[in-house]
Order: C-alpha cells, then structure tokens, then sequence
C-alpha cells in the first residue's frame, strides 16, 4: 500500500481519458498509473494536482524506456488534499538542475525531442525557473493553440512547448478566448517560484519524419499563489 501525492493531471486531445503521476510520499518514486484513468474516474477520486491517494501501485516489471514510471494499480482511495507546504516539499525533493542533466540528454538549440533511440532513464522531471522566463501564448503557427516557452537554470531556452496540464491548459485558453491571455503571463510574473513539470510524450513522428519523444510542460505551479479552482493544495 503507498501514499502518493498527483503532480500531474495532463490531458489528451480527447477528454474521456487523462494520464496522471504522482509522488510516493514515503520513497520519493514517481509513478503513472496505468492503464489511463477515466476523466468520470477522476471526479469521483477528486482527483488533482495535490490529492492524497492511497492504493496498490506497483512498477512494470519490464517498463518501456523511457516511460519507466508506469505502475499498476488497484484499490485506489482520496484521502484529502496537502497542504501548499506539502506540496511544494514534493517538488523541491524531485528537482533537477536543468531539462538537460535531468533526461541526460544535451539538448541543441530549438531541439524539442528525444530520437526514439536515444537512452533515456525516465520520463518526467521537475526543474525550477525564474517567473519571468516562463511566457505563456498562442501558437505561431497553429492560432488557437497555446504554448509555453521558459528557460531554465542552465540558461537554454525551450520554445513553444505544448501544455498538457489539464487544469492550467483550460484555464489559460478561457482567457485566450475572452482576450486576456496576458493576464496569465502577469500572474505568474508576480510570483516568488515557479516549478515545471517536464514530461515526455509517448513516441511520435512528426510530419518531418523526425521520431522520437516530445518534451511537454505537465504542470505548472507557482508559489505563493495560483488560481484556486484548478489545484487541490491549500496554498
């Protein structure tokens, strides 16, 4: 039986299913329940970034690299949310200088992928910028899309990343439809501390023929305040 707390809701381009993560409170590991859960699942756990769970999660015994965090699971059961405390502790203790030292791959400059031949030891990291150099805005490229670009303490910079975190993906695009996506950017300019949660994608070709794993932003929290209605933790 383990006591883990979500990091990561991150969604898919459909909304029946969504992949989480969580930390195990005791050992440190980052698990991804498998198969997905159900979004229905989800409500009925309360389930969200910061949620207490408790259940049966076990390892693959043979994990497809990179995604070597994917755990079976049974029995699972909401026992509340932690306190803002809490959570930040679990991201402090999972933290990795730099994007690069945390997937052990040298990253060059517009570089947004892993070769699916690559070697890589695990799939999701949280690294910890500076607020003013993470911006969130509209694809260039695909309008009604929205991106992240940060840089991390390493100073590389990452562009136009796509934002899986479910709960702070919606609520940016509400403000990209009423016209005040800027007001996202200026909230988390104000504060103290930003964590990232960095994750790959499953493998994917791009229409370029390049394949491999895509860099993804999973979540993103600030401290000492963020918008209430999309994480659990008390702040």
């Amino acid at each position: 039986m383990r006591e883990v707390i979500i990091t990561d809701l991150t969604r898919f381009s459909t909304n029946e299913n969504v992949c989480t993560a969580a930390i195990d409170v005791n050992t440190g590991e980052c698990l991804r329940p498998m198969p997905y859960l159900k979004s229905a699942k989800c409500e009925e756990l309360g389930i969200h970034p910061g949620a207490i769970l408790r259940g049966d999660l076990n390892f693959h015994t043979s994990p497809s690299s990179p995604h070597v965090e994917d755990a079976t699971y049974t029995s699972l059961t909401f026992h509340g949310a932690c306190s803002g405390a809490q959570f930040k502790q679990v991201l402090e203790n999972s933290l990795t200088n730099s994007v690069s030292d945390g997937f052990g791959i040298d990253f060059d400059a517009g570089q947004k992928h892993i070769p699916h031949d690559q070697i890589v030891n695990c799939s999701i990291i949280t690294v910890k910028i500076l607020p003013n150099e993470l911006s969130i805005h509209e694809d260039q490229f695909k309008p009604g899309k929205i991106k992240a670009t940060f840089t991390d303490g390493s100073g590389h910079r990452y562009s136009y990343l796509s934002i899986t975190d479910r709960g702070f993906h919606d609520y940016a695009k509400s403000h990209q439809n009423d016209g005040r996506l800027h007001e996202v950017t200026d909230l988390i300019s104000r504060q103290e501390e930003v964590y990232l949660r960095i994750g790959l994608s499953r493998v994917f070709q791009a229409p370029d023929g390049r394949y491999g794993y895509w860099l993804q932003v999973n979540g993103i929290y600030t401290f000492p305040d963020f918008h209430d209605e999309i994480r659990t933790y008390d702040q």
